[in-house]
């Protein structure tokens, strides 16, 4: 096994392309002169990913004022990320990478305590992506619930 990368502010963040929930192509470079707040999460239409999923929805508003973009990423294919846009009404894109290559560009893929068992799995972590394409902050290991309010705080949203 290889050894996970852990991104820190500062350094550049890894470009990526992957489709979303709609097949549309999304790449990192589109937002280029934006700030995104890219969030990886294990399993769409699970209780912790759905928690997540709609506190980043329900403060989509204030972020996008504040100018952050909000992208969600799974290893769930298309079709499952459409479901899951669907049904908790989710209106950022959601970006299927079955192959888990931009989870391990970014470190959000690897061994894990599981109720105390380690597995090797989506590691639930958040990026924050200044406008030049840099990381501000590279939050690992995060909790589903009350996490986007730590990530408002941080940003002061």
């Amino acid at each position: 096994m290889t050894e996970r990368i852990i991104l820190e502010a500062g350094q550049p963040a890894p470009e990526f392309t992957l489709p979303d929930q709609d097949g549309r192509n999304v790449s990192l470079s589109d937002f280029r002169g934006e700030k995104v707040v890219l969030f990886f999460y294990p399993e769409a239409m699970t209780p912790g990913c759905a928690k997540e999923a709609c506190d980043f929805r329900d403060s989509l508003e204030p972020l996008q004022a504040a100018g952050y973009r909000v992208l969600g990423v799974s290893r769930d294919d298309v079709e499952r990320q459409r479901r899951f846009a669907d049904r908790d009404a989710l209106t950022y894109p959601l970006l299927s990478d079955p192959d888990i290559a931009v989870h391990h560009a970014y470190g959000a893929y690897g061994e894990k305590n599981s109720y105390g068992r380690i597995v090797t799995s989506a590691i639930r972590s958040t990026f924050v992506i200044d406008a030049e394409g840099r990381i501000e902050h590279a939050l690992y290991n995060v909790k589903a619930t009350g996490h986007v309010a730590r990530i408002r705080r941080i940003l002061g949203v």
